[in-house]
């Protein structure tokens, strides 16, 4: 049997898509995408993202519903792969990248331009969270304007923002619903 999420808002609102049944795959739910959604009201229209562990790719679809430009999924489980390639197959090809490969592999190599928003919601438990924000920071895939957007079992603090080399940040937003820790950070060049 596999698992559903429907899109809340936008282009594509009501609209259901599928996701297989892979360990570890845990889609963010409707109540934090619409809270995700509504602090990034103003600021998703014609925007770029990136998210790095896609999923069921929930964060990404609904961006894209809700008026961003174009985004980027890394995604290295091939089941879950190519099932994001199926349920993206509806629209226009211009409008996202889906990448079978391991985040932490991708994001070794520098990027060729910025993204305005990076959805963050690496596996829990595997303590993914610090090194990747190493390697946005590092190798150029965030600037001065992006945001990112960051889902964990625990609360981030600034301690764990601390491997945004060349940054100042600040915590606009931050909840919790159940299990799941979630912020907003902007980052200001240093």
């Amino acid at each position: 049997m596999q698992n559903s999420f429907r899109i809340i808002s936008g282009d594509f609102r009501g609209r259901k898509f599928s996701f297989p049944e892979v360990e570890g795959l845990r889609p963010t739910s409707g109540k934090i995408r619409e809270t995700l959604f509504n602090w990034l009201q103003f600021d998703i229209i014609n925007k770029t993202a990136l998210d790095p562990f896609a999923g069921s790719g929930a964060l990404s679809l609904e961006a894209i519903s809700r008026g961003a430009k174009e985004v980027y999924l890394i995604e290295k489980d091939r089941k879950v792969y190519e099932k994001l390639k199926s349920n993206f197959k509806f629209l226009d090809s211009g409008r996202y990248t889906i990448i079978n490969e391991n985040a932490m592999v991708y994001l070794n190599t520098p990027s060729e331009h910025y993204f305005d928003l990076v959805f963050l919601d690496p596996p829990f438990t595997k303590n993914l969270l610090i090194e990747t924000i190493e390697k946005l920071s590092k190798n150029h895939y965030i600037n001065s304007q992006s945001q990112i957007y960051i889902e964990s079992e625990y609360k981030i603090n600034k301690d764990n923002l601390s491997s945004l080399i060349n940054y100042h940040f600040k915590i606009n937003k931050q909840k919790k619903s159940g299990n799941v820790h979630y912020c907003l950070i902007s980052l200001v060049a240093l």
